[in-house]
């Protein structure tokens, strides 16, 4: 199948189909994916973990998370080698969410949000992605790297602090009046497992960094409660009702059930009510969650296409996202998407199919069931060293450092519009100015590139002797209303003087209905001091616009020719006029 065929193809499931049944699937390659799967099912647990308390949740939810839309969306997706879950691009998005609805406000979002993914699928926009400019791109990345990472100070430092505030400023006031209650029991784990982080890749060794990481972190934790020091951990911080009604620390160590999202407790551990103002409230964040899945998981699935030499689905890949994030929640499962670090290791540790993907997610059901009382032992300042890394890595600093060496202001301003207001509001607003403020700074190029040129006495052009008030001017660019305006302008005032004024088109490639009006209202200028315009060489497009307006010549007023000398030979006398050719 082609590229393109890719692109617009829309089917469940057609990463699968692609390379478990039109591809042989033998022994050999389930073998790949099985070593593959256990691989990075072992990374997802801690990360799954890390990721639903930075997003203000249990940590089993984040687990949740990743086995169930993690095997759903390796099931219906478009991109093979793509691992989904909990991605830490969403916790500037969720926690808010967490903070004021809790646990049920923040699964309806997620509900939402899925919908909208399969709507995306259905209308073909998965090349939606080509149109987000790379300054928008890393400004919010950026944006979301240093949120996530002040998040992340509370438990690196054991401060004692409940609850974040909602606003980033007044979450740095609250962060800098607190530090003189730091905790250096805490800040030793979480230096210990961080420095670990960054000297481990020097090793060259296959295991992922942040597994040894954690593990020494929890045995330094381990330790330092021993001796009293009372170092954080997902014991102590968190708890469940077990199955006999009583009150058990940790994570439970059972599989998630089908539950409606609203009857989670809310922020106030209440069910949800449903209403239409709830949904009307949770619909920009539900809208933010989709756009930054769409992105995020064609992002993925793009690095991957670079990494392998294979081709994905786009819009497929949006429905497997969206019929994920519309399942996960009734378990239990908080927003998923492509997870580009996991996707790749996925791919490095020999995976050949989304077989690879439903048994990472499988590998996440067993480590819940069977090792809920070990996972309890990993500590809080550990798994903030560690988000802070994933934030770092997700940030992509080097780009953007290359970026503002290198590129334009312009390109400078719209990563900066949206670095800044993705840290100090919140994504939906940047991207969206980025994006708009990126469209009219890319607008205001293209019309500068429209440029008018007189080329009366130009013999390149004009071969013949023109009278003395005929004037024949070359314009090259686009006619488009950021530039047509400037344009016609510029030429009113040889209408006063000049009694002909002949346009030369051939390197107009296209008129809109900006440029339509402000050409008519030349027209009725020429016709109100007596002068006579005339358009030559005209390409399909601006030709098709004026048909379709049904601008026609005027005699004395308005004339149109199909090339410049045939315009030139009724003023020369060399020929009879020729009659126009619309």
């Amino acid at each position: 199948m082609s590229h393109r065929a890719h692109l617009f193809s829309l089917r469940i499931g057609h990463a699968l189909r692609e390379s478990c049944f039109v591809e042989p699937y033998t022994g050999m390659r389930f073998r790949k994916d099985l070593l593959a799967g256990l691989t990075v099912g072992i990374i997802a647990i801690p990360l799954a973990m890390a990721l639903a308390i930075a997003s203000g949740v249990a940590p089993q939810y984040g687990l949740y998370t990743a086995a169930i839309a993690g095997f759903v969306i390796a099931l219906t997706g478009g991109s093979r080698f793509s691992i989904s879950g909990p991605t830490a691009a969403f916790v500037v998005i969720l926690y808010p969410i967490t903070q004021k609805y809790g646990l049920s406000g923040l699964l309806l979002a997620s509900v939402m949000a899925g919908a909208m993914l399969v709507v995306m699928a259905l209308f073909r926009l998965g090349r939606l992605i080509e149109y987000i400019p790379e300054p928008v791109t890393l400004g919010f990345t950026g944006g979301i790297g240093v949120v996530i990472a002040t998040l992340q100070i509370k438990d690196f430092l054991g401060l004692p602090i409940a609850t974040m505030p909602e606003h980033y400023v007044e979450k740095i006031g609250l962060l800098a009046q607190s530090i003189g209650h730091t905790h250096w029991p805490s800040v030793i784990v979480a230096l210990f497992t961080l420095a670990i982080m960054l000297l481990w890749p020097r090793l060259k060794t296959p295991v992922p960094a942040h597994l040894p990481a954690v593990i020494a972190g929890s045995l330094v934790a381990l330790v330092l409660n021993d001796a009293g020091l009372g170092v954080d951990t997902i014991y102590s911080r968190f708890s469940y009702i077990a199955a006999d009604g009583s009150t058990a620390q940790g994570i439970p160590p059972i599989l998630p059930s089908l539950e409606w999202p609203w009857l989670q407790p809310d922020a106030n551990g209440n069910t949800l009510a449903i209403s239409w103002g709830l949904v009307r409230d949770l619909l920009p964040a539900a809208f933010a969650i989709a756009m930054l899945g769409a992105i995020e998981s064609l992002l993925c699935a793009v690095v991957l296409d670079g990494m392998t030499g294979k081709r994905h689905s786009a819009n497929s890949e949006l429905l497997g996202q969206g019929i994920g994030n519309l399942i996960a929640p009734f378990f239990g499962g908080i927003t998923a998407t492509a997870a580009i670090a996991r996707s790749a290791a996925n791919f490095k540790a020999g995976a050949e199919s989304p077989v690879a993907g439903m048994i990472h997610a499988l590998v996440v059901v067993l480590g819940l069931v069977s090792f809920a009382p070990l996972l309890g032992y990993l500590p809080m300042p550990a798994m903030a060293a560690l988000l802070m890394v994933v934030a770092w890595n997700m940030s992509e600093a080097p780009k953007s450092v290359h970026l503002l060496k290198t590129t334009q202001l312009s390109d400078i301003l719209v990563f900066l519009c949206c670095f800044s207001l993705t840290v100090l509001f919140d994504m939906v607003i940047a991207i969206t100015a980025g994006i708009v403020l990126a469209a009219i700074l890319f607008m205001k190029e293209i019309a500068d590139m429209t440029r008018v040129v007189e080329i009366t006495q130009n013999k390149q052009y004009v071969q013949a002797d023109v009278p003395e008030n005929c004037r024949v001017f070359k314009i090259t660019g686009p006619l488009f209303f950021a530039a047509a305006d400037k344009i016609f302008g510029e030429l009113t005032r040889y209408c006063e003087r000049d009694k002909t004024i002949i346009l030369y088109l051939d390197n107009v490639t296209m008129l809109d209905a900006g440029g339509l009006s402000a050409l008519t209202k030349l027209i009725a200028h020429c016709e109100k001091v007596g002068a006579q315009l005339t358009l030559t060489d005209l390409q399909f497009q601006p030709l098709k616009t004026l048909t379709k307006a049904n601008i026609k010549p005027i005699e004395g007023v308005f004339r149109l020719y199909p090339r410049l000398d045939h315009a030139l030979q009724p003023l020369t006398n060399a020929l009879p006029s020729i009659t126009c050719f619309l």
